[in-house]
């Protein structure tokens, strides 16, 4: 794969042989990130897990302190009092059955996250080939299956990140933007790394953080210390 020139400049501030501790490698990833937009720094988190085995599986929630700096899109499934209270609570689309044309035969999907109430999730498991794949299902461990759609919906709003093991035990999460002050991306950093090492299943023997990796979304890679996380 080629890579364009200011990736070459970047990636020479990067030592690859090295692995950081979290200030430097924040610092690193800032300064790596040159391009014209206001990058998304992410997190990349391979552990010791091993996905297939459900004792394994890791799937959980946490609002970062200074938020994403992205404006999320709320949809919320939710009937009568509940989708009242969904639109006072700033969600910026709600609904029920209607919408389940719009996004299965019109292939809708202007919004980010999925919040749903209980009783809406058969109408929503409907949608489970739609959303599924591209990771909008509703869930409880994640706090998007709720009867407190304010909660999640503020939540949301907030700042609050969904974190999941990929197929290949990697979990990736958004930590910020290259326009956040170090100690904003490390806060959030800090956040992340502690919910997901208080999520560790009891079944994970070993090492759990393989390898901790920052990278802004045109930047090289970063490498962060594992052991030093916990």
């Amino acid at each position: 794969m080629k890579r364009g020139k200011k990736y070459a400049e970047a990636a020479k501030l990067v030592d690859r042989s090295v692995l950081y501790d979290v200030a430097d490698a924040v610092s690193l990833v800032k300064k790596s990130a040159t391009a014209k937009f206001d990058e998304t720094i992410e997190a990349h988190i391979r552990t010791g897990c091993d996905g297939r085995h459900a004792d394994q599986q890791i799937r959980g929630a946490v609002v970062l302190p200074h938020g994403t700096g992205k404006t999320v899109r709320v949809l919320v499934f939710a009937k009568n009092a509940k989708a009242d209270e969904a639109t006072a609570a700033g969600a910026d689309f709600v609904g029920a059955e209607e919408l389940i044309p719009k996004i299965q035969n019109e292939g809708w999907l202007d919004f980010d996250v999925v919040v749903a109430t209980p009783d809406m999730m058969g109408v929503v498991g409907r949608l489970g080939r739609v959303l599924g794949p591209k990771g909008l299902m509703p869930n409880p461990k994640a706090g998007t299956v709720t009867m407190d759609v304010t909660k999640a919906i503020q939540d949301i709003k907030a700042g609050k990140i969904e974190y999941r093991l990929d197929k290949t035990n990697i979990i990736h999460v958004p930590v910020g933007k290259a326009s956040f002050s170090e100690e904003q991306l490390t806060d959030n950093f800090q956040t992340l790394i502690n919910a997901i090492l208080k999520a560790r299943p009891s079944a994970v023997k070993g090492q759990f953080l393989k390898s901790v990796t920052l990278a802004s979304t045109m930047g090289p890679g970063v490498k962060i210390n594992p052991v030093k996380l916990g």
